[in-house]
C-alpha cells in the first residue's frame, strides 16, 4: 500500500531541479538505494565530486477516506 511508503527518495541537480526518483517504507531502504545510485552516477562523471545529488524526505501518509 502506498500509504505505508512514506519515504521519498529525491534527485538534486546543479541547477537546483528536483525529481521525486522512488518511494520507499523505511530510511535505511531509500538510503540505500540513495548510496547505490550516487556511486553510479559519481562513475558516470568520472568520480569527481563527492556531493550527494539524492536527499531523502519523509512524507506525512495520506488518510484514506470513508
Amino acid at each position: 500500500m502506498t500509504s505505508d511508503l512514506v519515504w521519498v527518495l529525491i534527485r538534486q541537480d546543479d541547477g537546483a531541479n528536483r525529481y521525486r526518483v522512488g518511494r520507499y517504507a523505511t530510511r535505511a531502504e531509500a538510503e540505500r538505494i540513495a548510496d547505490q545510485l550516487d556511486g553510479r552516477s559519481r562513475a558516470q562523471e568520472g568520480g569527481g565530486g563527492q556531493e550527494r545529488r539524492y536527499v531523502i524526505e519523509r512524507i506525512a501518509p495520506r488518510m484514506v477516506q470513508a
